[in-house]
């Protein structure tokens, strides 16, 4: 028996891979952290608001005539909604996924095919949260949808997971087998063609790996292989190295030497 809800879906290189989706439980005590920053924040804004406002209202009064304050009324309604959609959008996108809430409640939002969220899919997300919060609508298609979706997801075409087997697995464990043999690829391998976001979908796979099934790992770390091999101009893996410990090497020789001692 599965205490959570778990998905699989195909990553742009048709790979399959299994995440554990968040739960409503986590989501409302992701937003709860968050909501109350960012009442607090507006709670201030509000503060200071008013206070600049009644020492400016004659001015503006005098200048603007009665219709000032349906003026001041808009604007602060304006503002005060940039900085609710605002929260969600910024720190999604910068954070990959998480707001300080979600980072307490160890969960993130991630696109349908597994990549980090954007501001297109972020700012779709916080437009509609309104909506969802609207008699609990978003609440009600995260219970009876098998994915979990809320309104903002389904349009925007993510989806929210449990990120504490990504945070466990900060560290790459390297093999001893690896390390054994970057040595060797440095001496057969120019690696200097790789790129560093071709390193960081290195370290990305090497991360990851322990969450796919045997399967889904044998095919991206092949298919990962080949494409290192490709850069980096070499025609075959050394005699006795599979495709997961060369990939392992590539990580090690890529990096400086002091971090093998480490």
């Amino acid at each position: 028996m599965d205490l959570f809800n778990r998905i699989k879906f195909s990553t742009p290189e048709s790979v399959e891979l299994e995440f554990t989706l968040a739960g409503i439980g986590s989501r409302a005590w992701a937003l709860s952290i968050d909501y109350t920053i960012l009442f607090l924040t507006l709670g201030i804004y509000t503060f200071v608001w008013l206070l600049i406002s009644s020492q400016l209202i004659d001015t503006l009064l005098g200048i603007f005539g009665s219709d000032i304050w349906l003026w001041l009324l808009a604007i602060f309604m304006l503002t005060s909604f940039t900085m609710y959609a605002g929260y969600f959008v910024f720190l999604e996108t910068i954070w990959q996924g998480q707001t300080p809430g979600k980072k307490f409640a160890k969960i993130c939002v991630i696109r349908d095919d597994g990549r980090p969220v954007g501001l297109q899919q972020s700012a779709l997300r916080a437009l509609l949260r309104p909506v969802d919060e609207l008699l609990f609508i978003g609440a009600f298609l995260i219970m009876f949808n098998n994915q979990e979706k809320r309104l903002g997801d389904l349009v925007a075409g993510t989806i929210v997971i449990q990120a504490e087997t990504v945070e466990k697995s900060a560290v790459v464990n390297i093999s001893q087998e690896a390390k054994l043999h970057y040595q060797k690829l440095q001496e057969v391998a120019d690696l200097s063609p790789l790129l560093p976001d071709d390193f960081g979908i290195i370290r990305e796979y090497l991360l990851r790996r322990n969450g796919m099934s045997k399967k889904a790992k044998a095919m991206l770390s092949v298919k990962l292989g080949k494409q290192v091999m490709s850069i980096i101009n070499l025609e075959q893996l050394p005699a006795d190295v599979s495709a997961d410990v060369f990939l392992e090497a590539i990580y090690l020789a890529y990096q400086k030497p002091e971090y093998i001692d480490q």
